[in-house]
């Protein structure tokens, strides 16, 4: 039996190349080894974007668009939107009752948003309580393996301990404790040498036409010290280096020459660049453009999705009433 793999994204928007780096290249491998399941985390979506929410419907079509194109593929994988399996609004129910409010307080990410987010009020009761929702997300699967960043450890972490004390409370082994899948994320910032983000309007977007490319590559920041053609430049330091060694790695040695002895202009790095850039997305921008012309199709798989995972979760929660009412 293949171990269980639960991830997610929320829909607040177009993807870009990092998303593509950063999670879907890495999914597409997962489903080779793992029993895995992907969801639309529109109830995450929603916590950031309640003020706004017409955004996430329109997002989520979009975006296992993206997926589909990237190579998540139905017949391995179940893909489907988080809140159209009510399960989770269930579990997230049960463990709110018994998590601590210190738990939640002490969340790293928790500060840090309350702290760098000026453009909307954080400050809420649902963003307090979303690690207890993406605990309920991971355990009402019983998933064995999270795919994760460093910077989220807590939050898995956090995710082991509400099923331990669940378990501990009722006496029932219910559930699993969920191992990280530690995945790199490739150094990759937007255009502008900051996170890569739409807010900053910074990325490129695996939707982008080849015109919109080249265009956005050309504005890249690139190493501040090269002012003339002749002046040798600073690789290591230059945010178009870094695209390369990700996305052409077999140039990486002869870019780094071509700018640290001066033998190409910024401009025309770029527009190399830019090329490459094109010719990787190509094949999922032509397969994107021919799902969203039958949008039947997307919305099928969905269906199918949602049919598979509460396959899943209704047998969870049965197991978890029990545990709590066992004489009804």
């Amino acid at each position: 039996m293949k171990k269980r793999v639960l991830s997610g994204m929320r829909p607040t928007g177009k993807l870009h190349l990092g998303h593509l780096v950063g999670a879907l290249e890495n999914w597409v491998k997962l489903q080779e080894d793992y029993d895995t399941f992907f969801m639309a985390a529109d109830w995450h979506a929603l916590m950031g974007e309640y003020e706004n929410p017409s955004v996430i419907p329109e997002s989520i079509i979009d975006n296992v668009a993206d997926w589909l194109a990237a190579g998540i593929d139905p017949s391995k994988s179940v893909i489907f939107i988080q809140s159209q399996v009510p399960e989770h609004l269930e579990l997230h129910m049960i463990f709110s009752c018994f998590t601590p409010l210190g738990w939640l307080e002490r969340c790293p990410t928790y500060k840090e948003q309350l702290r760098e987010v000026k453009t909307r009020d954080m400050n809420t009761y649902g963003f307090l309580g979303y690690p207890v929702l993406q605990a309920a997300d991971i355990l009402i699967y019983k998933a064995e393996k999270v795919p994760v960043g460093e910077d989220q450890l807590p939050h898995l972490e956090l995710t082991r301990e509400i099923g331990r004390r669940f378990n501990s409370l009722y006496g029932r082994n219910v559930f699993p404790e969920p191992e990280a899948i530690l995945t790199k994320t490739p150094r990759l910032l937007g255009l502008d040498g900051r996170k890569m983000s739409k807010s900053y309007n910074n990325a490129i977007y695996l939707s982008d036409s080849e015109e919109a490319i080249k265009t956005k590559v050309q504005t890249m920041f690139t190493d501040p010290l090269r002012i003339r053609l002749s002046d040798k430049g600073h690789p290591e330091t230059c945010n178009v280096f870094d695209y390369y060694s990700l996305f052409v790695p077999h140039m990486k040695e002869e870019v780094h020459d071509w700018c640290s002895n001066a033998k190409t202009g910024c401009t025309e790095c770029k527009k190399r660049l830019a090329l490459h850039l094109i010719a990787k997305l190509r094949p999922g921008v032509e397969k994107r453009r021919e799902l969203l012309a039958d949008k039947e199709k997307i919305l099928h798989i969905l269906e199918n999705g949602k049919e598979k995972a509460q396959e899943v979760t209704r047998q969870t929660l049965k197991e978890v009433k029990e545990a709590l009412w066992p004489k009804i």
